[in-house]
């Protein structure tokens, strides 16, 4: 059978269970899929007492769980959603192999450009599904997580072509109390994302710390963030994709209503976490200067975020 033939996804495993993956893999458990949590640090108190989630789409509880520290310990799975941050990326090799069966689909969640590359040189090309999550959601506690906003998902195969299973997808998703969206194109999807993770994520690090509330106070940084909007947008409109001016205003205004807001890749340079530098800001960087793009903000912030990094 050929892998866009599958039949089902009876079995899944999540890879990297912390918030984004303890919320996605959540939804799925809560309403009755086989879903197996790799974790490592948080795998005691999950067994102990459960993953828990306070969402504005309703809460969820589960209390027994099914958590593994090592991939053999799960064995082959239909369906593998990735969910880890970039900087883990260096694991897939070790990984994803014992998770695969001939017709095991692999589902990216992860931010920026570059990560379905990585995850075919591994599995191959035809197994891999892209996924884009708009969602604010934060780990708060061991096994604890805390959704804010958002949960939608959208969804693309990484090679074009017709596909019956990403809608199975959707329909599973559906069925689970999140919002799935298919589009043919995940690199456009990925840009409009980009054209508010470069700016914010970004500038909340290389501004000592700062909330989306204090960046729109400061009318300088604001200044900053159009400059870097409209660089963005340059560069997916030098690969081909469309994407309008209005949504430079559209982001801005949207971030003013969600209050003190603070970026992931800030809570993770608070917490001495790694960011995902080359995944965001670098890969974004490379593309446009491989096409003959002058980005000198973009260039400025990427050197700021890889020192701030260091």
């Amino acid at each position: 059978m050929s892998i866009a033939g599958q039949a089902g996804f009876e079995r899944i495993a999540m890879v990297g269970s912390g918030a984004l993956g303890m919320y996605f893999g959540g939804r799925l458990a809560e309403h009755g899929n086989d879903v197996t949590f790799l974790m490592r640090g948080d795998a005691d108190a999950a067994r102990s007492r459960g993953i828990a989630a306070e969402s504005v789409h309703g809460d969820f509880f589960l209390p027994n769980p099914q958590v593994a520290e090592d991939p053999e310990d799960i064995g082959v799975v239909d369906l593998v959603i990735v969910a880890w941050k970039t900087t883990s990326n260096g694991f897939l090799e070790t990984v994803l192999p014992p998770l695969l069966h001939p017709q095991t689909v692999v589902l990216t969640l992860q931010n920026g450009l570059g990560n379905c590359e990585s995850i075919a040189a591994v599995t191959g090309a035809e197994r891999v599904m892209a996924g884009l999550c708009f969602i604010g959601v934060n780990r708060t506690a061991p096994a604890r997580i805390h959704h804010s906003a958002g949960g939608r998902v959208v969804l693309a195969e990484f090679v074009p072509r017709q596909s019956e299973r990403v809608e199975r997808v959707r329909e599973m998703y559906a069925s689970s109390k999140v919002d799935v969206v298919i589009e043919s194109s995940m690199e456009e999807v990925i840009w409009k994302k980009l054209l508010w993770n470069i700016p914010f994520n970004g500038l909340a690090i290389a501004e000592g710390g700062k909330s989306t509330e204090a960046l729109l106070a400061e009318a300088s940084i604001v200044e900053r963030i159009r400059s870097l909007m409209k660089e963005v947008r340059s560069i997916a409109m030098a690969r081909g994709f469309s994407l309008d001016e209005a949504l430079i205003d559209w982001h801005i205004e949207r971030t003013r209503g969600m209050g003190a807001y603070l970026p992931s890749s800030l809570i993770d340079w608070q917490l001495g976490r790694a960011i995902e530098v080359e995944s965001i800001w670098g890969e974004a960087l490379r593309r446009g200067m491989g096409l003959g793009l002058e980005l000198p903000e973009l260039s400025r912030l990427y050197d700021q975020i890889k020192q701030a990094d260091e």
